[in-house]
């Protein structure tokens, strides 16, 4: 399935699951938790029908035996999960009209909860009564219809995609408040590529619905597969402090069969996994200027105090806002390879006093590794521009970071909002490889493109993927990193423009630099318009005077006249 076929699938659907609102009066808060429930039904039937023929065929030749097993064991062995009929969607689709279709899809997820305890008290039962007393059984068989549309047969991850187009548009009809939990994915994958991460212990401090974990699991996977197929090894600790989005979370994690936890927390004053220096991994998008935080509730927290607690100055000190918090957060719990990714404020970048101390005795740590300037426009309820942070333990060049400035790197999705394209995603990252001196993957990117160019069936695709080898030739001919004006930049820590002569600044912009294009002017063009320049600004500030003269001449009238 092409992009334009899956956005209109995106959108159709949406179009479908809004009807709930329109029929139903209920705010998309109140919504939203039924339709993504059906959409789980639908994501967890898909998964099982994948692993179906493989249990029946273990079933048939176990049973009678003395290794007989029941077939939910062995659909959990080899499924994560077991579906009775009753808990099947293709079940639920085919009930008429005139049945209670709330209460069978309760004995749904009843019967899920039977064979995974786990999700006792997670999965919604009771949210499919009463969306509307006369048409209730109407809206709900509308909705199993049309969710029915979603395509089990494509390469693409099309349940991971609907479920966040979903979710992405339900923080959109909820405004930023509701939009906490979600991050744009084509942010994450870039986050999780610049990582890559493989194996070990994720934290994730302000999870929302487990996006993170979920693209760091798909990236590990697909290069296990790569390298052998070994099993996946991860286990993942998300930490969120609304109730709601933890039961997301936990679903999310299921249909990805992604061992972990999810706890409901405020991670500002708990920390449920004793997080200082325990993982190897931590990527979030907490929310920005958290203002409100008890300072005398964090300034003990060894994860916040090993760099410096962020506070004011006075009798009354308190926390400025959360970024420096969360900035702390992350640094600190990292184990002595570990490597973290979070999106932050601009503002974090250059923040002064107490922050700026933060901020410095991070770089002099040597912990921060590379600082990249997103885009504007990349969330969808989310106005403020980002920059990602990423940390890295193990860094070689302590006295060194990396600046992207990738604010005009992005695809255009739609008059409001701008994404990363797989290419670019690659692009970027291989930025941060050939930082590491790893040659071979830049050319094995070119090999890629190379192939997509000659295997594409349109000249417009051939252009496209040709675009790309060119892009990445022009900026590093040799296969070597080296510093692109307005795109890249390894500052050092001292000397002429270096991080301590930019007083700590972590803002790209400051580093990278801007491309100045050619004006065409000859020299003699540029001296002229100069001189034209110079004698109108000359005009401008004679005027300026004039007025500044007449003004002190009417004011001093005003308070002649008052007297």
């Amino acid at each position: 399935m092409n992009q334009d076929r899956l956005n209109n699938l995106k959108k159709n659907l949406w179009n479908t699951a809004d009807e709930l609102r329109a029929n139903s009066g209920l705010k998309a808060s109140a919504y939203s938790i039924p339709v993504l429930g059906l959409i789980f039904l639908k994501f967890a039937d898909a998964k099982y029908t994948q692993h179906e023929d493989d249990i029946i065929k273990e079933y048939e030749v176990l049973k009678g035996g003395r290794r007989e097993k029941k077939i939910e064991e062995i659909a959990i062995e080899k499924c994560g999960f077991y579906l009775s009929e009753q808990s099947r969607f293709s079940y639920l689709l085919n009930l008429n009209e005139e049945e209670d279709i709330a209460n069978k899809i309760k004995d749904a997820m009843e019967g899920i909860e039977e064979y995974s305890p786990e999700f006792v008290g997670v999965l919604p039962k009771d949210n499919y009564h009463n969306l509307n007393a006369e048409d209730n059984n109407k809206i709900l068989n509308r909705l199993l219809r049309n969710f029915n549309d979603i395509p089990t047969d494509s390469q693409n991850d099309i349940f991971g995609e609907v479920y966040e187009y979903f979710l992405g548009n339900f923080a959109l009809a909820e405004g930023q408040g509701g939009g906490e939990f979600y991050t744009p994915r084509t942010v994450v994958r870039y986050m999780v590529e610049v990582l890559q991460p493989m194996e070990g212990k994720v934290l994730d401090p302000a999870c929302g619905s487990g996006g993170m974990f979920v693209q760091t699991a798909h990236y590990a996977q697909e290069h296990k597969v790569k390298n052998g197929g070994t099993p996946l090894n991860l286990r993942a600790y998300g930490v969120e402090r609304t109730g709601e989005t933890v039961k997301l979370a936990k679903m999310n994690l299921f249909l990805n069969n992604i061992r972990g936890e999810v706890t409901e927390a405020n991670s500002y004053y708990a920390d449920p996994y004793d997080s200082f220096g325990n993982f190897d991994y931590v990527l979030a998008n907490p929310p920005f200027n958290v203002d409100n935080v008890e300072l005398d509730l964090v300034k003990d927290q060894k994860r916040f105090n090993a760099y410096g607690v962020p506070q004011t100055k006075g009798k009354k000190p308190k926390v400025p806002n959360g970024n420096y918090l969360w900035i702390n957060q992350f640094a600190t719990a990292l184990n002595e390879t570990g490597k973290a990714s979070l999106v932050m404020a601009n503002s974090a970048s250059d923040a002064g006093h107490s922050e700026k101390e933060i901020r410095k005795a991070l770089i002099e740590d040597g912990i921060v590794s590379q600082m990249v300037a997103l885009p504007s426009n990349m969330f969808s309820t989310v106005t403020l521009p980002a920059t990602l942070w990423f940390f890295d333990k193990q860094k070689k060049k302590k006295d060194e970071i990396l600046f992207i400035d990738a604010r005009n790197i992005f695809t255009q999705v739609d008059r409001a909002l701008r994404e990363f394209s797989d290419e670019q995603i690659k692009n970027l990252a291989i930025i941060n490889r050939l930082y590491e001196e790893d040659s071979e993957s830049f050319f094995s990117l070119i090999k890629e493109y190379e192939i997509s160019r000659d295997n594409a069936d349109s000249e417009e695709d051939k252009r496209y993927f040709q675009k790309q080898i060119d892009w990445l030739l022009e900026r590093f001919p040799d296969g070597k990193y080296q510093d692109v004006i307005g795109l890249c930049k390894a500052a050092k820590l001292d000397g002429e423009d270096g991080i301590i002569d930019q007083d700590y600044s972590l803002n790209p912009g400051r580093y990278v630099g801007v491309v100045i294009e050619d004006d065409g002017m000859t020299a003699e063009q540029f001296k002229e318009s100069l001189f034209s320049l110079n004698e109108e600004f000359k005009q401008l500030n004679e005027e300026a005077e004039e007025l500044e003269a007449r003004i002190e001449k009417n004011l001093d009238s005003l308070v002649i006249e008052y007297e």
